[in-house]
């Protein structure tokens, strides 16, 4: 027994000595700073759980006979989504309250007495939301596409709808390469427009396929069924007809039917239709996948967009980084003293104020106005300018 105990002791000491290692004052900070860390992150989840799900299936329960088994089962699989979107707000309010109470309580007075400069109080603010934003970027991409992508399998399963991922309606792609021109020469342009009214088990319903590669003889397909062959390498199409329209002084149309007819296009209309609905639901490999199906199909637009979605998925979690210091230094102003309400009222305005940034940036970036990394990175970098300016009057 006394050598479990031995073994005991000795695995506590291994595990404290790097948090033993850091200076008495850190650990004193990061101490204070953890419970209304903790605070927030429940309190910010809480209320965002309930506006932005707990109503919404709440309805579902009362309208649509949807289990109350299965309601709880998906809000368990969205609570992460939501805790995200609580860790820069916890952040922040977490380094407002507590450095606000320190301040005034005098014991940022003490420390600066003794010749501690103001950016050292705050290096375990800087510290912990370093943390963070490793947290909220492991959570962005390791576990909330994931658990969304479960959530709406699971609500379509409950009220009859197909699996998500396994049907979508209006299948579109485009795609683009060398035209051949009745010369003989070729210039790039619009080759095939690809067009499914749905798809459904790996199956696309009701298609029809424009081929414009040829401009002196262009062929229009329908089929009432088209699935990709991996085997041939080429798309299978059923039971339909195809019309060639052909150029020239004297312009002719042939008709034909058929049972089965393959037809070589790629399978980039496929992975279209399997892309998810919403970027949170894709890792950040996902996203770059469909960022290139979508400009690959023409649609410039929606490419755009995803690829705002993707710097955002980087400069998102960096919020906590601005948060922390901006709490910190606003904070660490001598005599300052907030209550928790006080705190969170401050904490509400600061939140309100840099979203509204951000998104303003980001329509800016979908529209085209801005590049992508300048419409994600931008807010971060004029957070982190005011931050390091509060600092600087903070420390006078």
């Amino acid at each position: 027994m006394t050598q479990l105990h031995a073994a005991g002791a000795s695995a506590r000491h291994r595990l404290l000595a790097p948090w033993r290692r850091l200076p008495l004052v850190d650990r004193w900070m990061l101490g204070e700073l953890i419970a209304p860390l903790i605070f927030g992150v429940a309190a910010f989840t809480a209320v965002s759980l309930s506006v932005g799900s707990v109503f919404e299936l709440v309805r579902r329960v009362a309208e649509s006979g949807l289990p109350l088994d299965v309601a709880l089962q998906i809000l368990v699989l969205e609570l992460p989504s939501f805790l995200v979107l609580s860790f820069p707000m916890a952040t922040l309010m977490a380094s407002l309250l507590t450095y606000s109470k320190l301040s005034g309580n005098s014991e940022l007075t003490a420390l600066r007495s003794i010749g501690v400069p103001t950016w050292r109080m705050v290096v375990p603010a800087v510290a912990l939301s370093l943390v963070m934003t490793l947290l909220t970027f492991a959570f962005n991409e390791a576990i909330v596409p994931r658990t969304l992508s479960q959530a709406d399998a699971t609500l379509n399963r409950a009220i009859g709808r197909a699996v998500a991922g396994e049907e979508k309606d209006d299948v579109l792609f485009s795609k683009f390469g060398r035209v051949e021109m009745p010369d003989g020469d070729s210039e790039k342009g619009l080759t095939h427009i690809f067009y499914a009214r749905r798809f459904k088990q790996g199956v696309m319903e009701d298609v029809t396929l424009l081929d414009l590669s040829r401009s002196a003889n262009r062929l229009l397909l329908r089929a009432n069924q088209a699935r990709w062959s991996d085997r041939e390498a080429q798309w299978e199409f059923l039971d339909g007809q195809i019309i060639g329209v052909g150029g020239g002084s004297v312009e002719s149309i042939t008709t034909a039917r058929f049972d089965r007819y393959l037809y070589p296009l790629g399978n980039q209309p496929i992975r279209v239709a399997k892309l998810p609905h919403d970027a949170n639901e894709m890792t950040i490999g996902q996203a770059r996948t469909a960022e290139r199906l979508l400009r690959e199909s023409g649609d410039a637009q929606a490419a755009r967009k995803l690829r705002v979605r993707i710097q955002e998925k980087f400069s998102f979690p960096a919020v906590c980084l601005v948060f922390g210091l901006m709490g910190s230094s606003l904070g660490g102003r001598p005599h300052s003293r907030r209550s928790r309400s006080q705190g969170f009222g401050l904490t509400v305005l600061l939140i309100f104020g840099y979203y509204l940034v951000a998104f303003s940036f980001s329509s800016l970036g979908v529209k085209g106005t801005l590049q992508p990394v300048l419409s994600a990175w931008l807010p971060v970098l004029i957070g982190l300018g005011t931050a390091l300016i509060l600092l600087r009057q903070a420390s006078r």
